[in-house]
């Protein structure tokens, strides 16, 4: 297990954070701030025990290492001022150079700086160690904290490279994450139920080949179901009835047997939602699964996958009292770690432990 900022003092230090806060955006606003509430817990723990400045780097959509305007992080770091109003929180249009230099020594004690989106410099993505030693120095970090859980399946200058230049450790947010998947991926409390859905086969079978042997039951809804998905084996069962001729979701035997299997389990492992679940009228099969999880804080519930984590969070909105073990705020990440996939964020943290 990599070290965590519980292991490690940090009081009168500058502290370089990786987040994610790639969020959506419309017409300049963030339409869904989930990834920067996630942040929220380990910001608050390095301020309220002694860090001096913490500098928040992270990358945002995908502008292929030009300036693009509208993937600034300016608007992100408006609101994180307005999740801390009494914390002052400064934005940068630089990730390095004598601007952020003169940013950092004027930032008040427990200030936060962010840093302007990663990605519209080249080597992020290039993985550069001139990149990420520019801005080690630059920010005059003492410590880097990797808190992206997203990201650490990518082998990038803030997600590997720096860690050869300040000592590193996880987060908060990594270290759920870590702790509820790495447990899933190990040792399940079983009954274990394994539910995929999505479009894609092609993205779901390694997941399915991963826990065959593991889970007590994997049910399979979604489109892949919808597509014909055919399995001999026992422990796979695959939606047999969907609501409508366009079998945009499962019907409503589908629907009772996915739920009878999580009533028996104690682990559920969720990627992939059981219908078309962004169109309401197609989302009943998923609603009830989510509301069931939900419902029942006794069973271990993870749920991970763009489209699913998106689903379950809005209708958090509406149902707040909801609560699950983990809401993954990685995609192709979890899969990775899932599946035991080598993670090059995860490593370079673990070089360091």
């Amino acid at each position: 297990m990599v070290a965590t900022i519980k292991d490690v003092d940090f009081k009168g230090q500058n502290v370089l954070v990786r987040v994610d806060y790639n969020v959506p955006m419309q017409d300049g606003k963030i339409t869904d701030d989930l990834r920067i509430v996630a942040s929220l817990p380990t910001i608050k723990y390095l301020r309220e025990n002694g860090a001096r400045r913490i500098i928040l780097m992270s990358h945002l959509g995908r502008p292929e290492g030009r300036c693009v305007p509208e993937m600034s992080l300016r608007p992100v770091a408006k609101h994180l001022q307005e999740l801390l109003p009494d914390t002052k929180v400064e934005f940068i249009d630089e990730v390095s150079g004598p601007e952020v230099e003169a940013a950092v020594e004027n930032l008040p004690d427990g200030g936060i700086l962010v840093l302007e989106n990663l990605r519209f410099f080249p080597g992020e993505e290039g993985n550069s160690s001139e990149f990420a030693r520019e801005i080690a120095e630059s920010t005059h970090a003492n410590l880097f904290v990797q808190d992206g859980f997203a990201v650490i399946h990518r082998a990038h200058a803030s997600t590997s490279a720096i860690a050869a230049d300040l000592p590193s450790v996880a987060g908060l947010l990594l270290e759920k994450e870590l702790n509820a998947l790495g447990k899933i991926a190990k040792n399940p409390e079983h009954p274990f139920l394994v539910v995929i859905g999505g479009a894609k086969v092609e993205d779901k079978q390694p997941l399915i080949d991963k826990f065959l042997n593991v889970a007590d039951a994997i049910f399979v809804g979604g489109k892949i179901a919808a597509d014909g998905y055919v399995s001999t084996d026992p422990k796979i069962i695959v939606a047999s009835d969907f609501s409508d001729d366009a079998k945009f979701d499962i019907g409503e035997a589908s629907t009772a047997k996915v739920l009878e299997l999580a009533s028996r389990a104690k682990t559920v492992l969720w990627n992939g939602a059981l219908g078309k679940a962004e169109d309401e009228e197609y989302a009943t099969a998923s609603k009830a699964l989510a509301e069931f999880l939900g419902q029942h804080p006794e069973i271990t519930s993870v749920i991970c996958g763009g489209d699913t984590t998106g689903f379950v969070e809005n209708l958090q909105k509406s149902e707040p009292d909801l609560k699950y073990t983990l809401v993954s705020t990685g995609g192709g990440a979890a899969l990775e770690l899932l599946t035991g996939e080598t993670l090059p964020g995860l490593v370079a943290l673990e070089d360091f432990s």
